[in-house]
């Protein structure tokens, strides 16, 4: 087994703990989450940072996974927080995590979302597109504030990944094209407008990239900009790279291991830094999935078995496409366990079905599996990103519990919801 897990027993267990006991205590669907690996993950990436760079911040991308413990965890670890939404930004502060951070990036916000995040003192705020400029300055100056200010670039790289992850090419919803002279004259914009300073540029290439190279060129790209930007008279403090860092889903996957992504990278950001006659920035990166993914399992009771004849057989569990709608969106790929029956072969091939009224709610398809049957429970491998987060009462079915495991222990650290909640904004 990966991912931490383990077989005891005849049955899979994560953290030490046995999932099918995890199952009988607090119901299916259930989300666990591994705390040690997350807290690991979290120690791997700041220590390989502090190592490469001397100076920076490891910014944990909520949007992967975020509830309050979790922006505990990474508080305790000395991690910052990428957000994206005024939710992710009030979970954190809810939780006790230090504003200053805290990064708010997203594509669009919201002018309330702005006004909360300079009200209560969020470190930077990433801005997206010219309009967005101008209303962080018009806000920032009602407010008697002035704003750090990260413009979201593209860097014009295109990272081997599923097209609907892709974000660091020139046709992409997000940021300041830099090949076309957009983000030139955003920049130029900033440093004449109130109430904002230009604090440092951002980019993000893509998610799931099992390759160090398009990182390595995004980094160039990056700093040839920030010397335009000196030429100008512009000097940026702060550089962000984004994350975007590939896992394991299946035995096909091979990630790059942290350590040698932030040595190659690292290396290429100081022959920039060389060539064009600039000090080193400081440096930030935002992992989400490679921190909560490989840390989360899901546990489903298989209610039925059904076999067509020469096509396929379907196994329907009691979950599906609204705590998991990745196969559904990307055609995502996942490992699946019979957490019952870890230590069998996996005999056959099947169709994991959801519980939805909706042909595509698949978990997946032509996937290896030890022989389940009503009653056994499933283990869908490292699901602890956009998973929960991407979650949805469709079906009107309420979302899962989240559960922790440390130290042989389990604990709740989100309640499952009820049919009561989902009717509590229904008037």
């Amino acid at each position: 087994m990966t991912n931490g897990l383990t077989v005891g027993n005849g049955h899979l267990l994560t953290g030490g703990i046995d999932t099918v006991e995890l199952a009988e205590q607090y119901g299916t669907p259930l989300y666990v989450m591994d705390e040690d690996m997350i807290r690991q993950a979290c120690r791997e990436f700041k220590t390989s940072i502090d190592e490469c760079y001397g100076r920076g911040m490891v910014c944990y991308a909520t949007k992967a996974f975020c509830c309050k413990e979790m922006c505990r965890i990474m508080n305790d670890e000395g991690i910052g927080l990428d957000t994206v939404s005024g939710g992710e930004i009030y979970t954190a502060l809810s939780a006790g995590f230090p504003a200053e951070r805290i990064v708010f990036t997203s594509n669009n916000k919201k002018d309330e979302e702005i006004a909360f995040a300079i009200d209560n003192g969020v470190g930077r705020i990433t801005c997206d597109n010219i309009e967005e400029l101008y209303r962080i300055s018009d806000i920032a100056v009602k407010k008697g504030r002035t704003v750090r200010v990260m413009l979201r670039l593209k860097p014009g790289v295109e990272a081997h990944t599923f097209e609907a992850v892709m974000t660091g090419q020139i046709d992409s919803k997000f940021g300041f094209a830099i090949e076309t002279g957009e983000a030139l004259k955003a920049a130029k914009k900033v440093a004449v407008l109130p109430g904002i300073d230009l604090a440092g540029v951002h980019c993000h290439i893509g998610s799931q990239i099992h390759d160090i190279a398009p990182f390595e060129k995004a980094a160039e790209v990056m700093f040839e900009f920030i010397a335009k930007l000196r030429d100008e008279g512009i000097t940026i403090k702060d550089l962000s790279l984004g994350g975007g860092f590939g896992i394991k889903y299946t035995d096909k996957d091979v990630p790059v291991p942290y350590g040698d992504y932030m040595k190659r990278v690292s290396a290429r950001v100081r022959e920039c830094c060389d060539r064009f006659g600039l000090e080193m920035p400081f440096i930030m990166i935002e992992p989400g999935r490679s921190i909560a993914a490989p840390a989360g399992i899901t546990l489903y009771t298989v209610g039925s078995r059904k076999t067509i004849p020469g096509i396929r057989t379907y196994i329907g569990i009691d979950g599906g496409m609204p705590d998991n709608p990745r196969y559904a969106l990307y055609k995502s790929e996942y490992t699946a366990v019979v957490a019952n029956k870890a230590d069998e072969p996996k005999s056959e091939t099947v169709t994991i079905a959801g519980r939805t009224c909706e042909s595509g709610d698949l978990i997946g398809e032509n996937m290896p599996l030890q022989h389940a049957e009503a009653g056994d429970i499933v283990a869908i491998l490292a699901t602890g990103a956009y998973n929960y987060s991407m979650a949805s009462h469709y079906n009107r079915v309420p979302n899962a519990a989240v559960v922790m495991v440390r130290d042989g222990k389990s604990r709740v650290v989100v309640r499952r919801e009820t049919f009561e909640d989902m009717c509590v904004n229904d008037l």
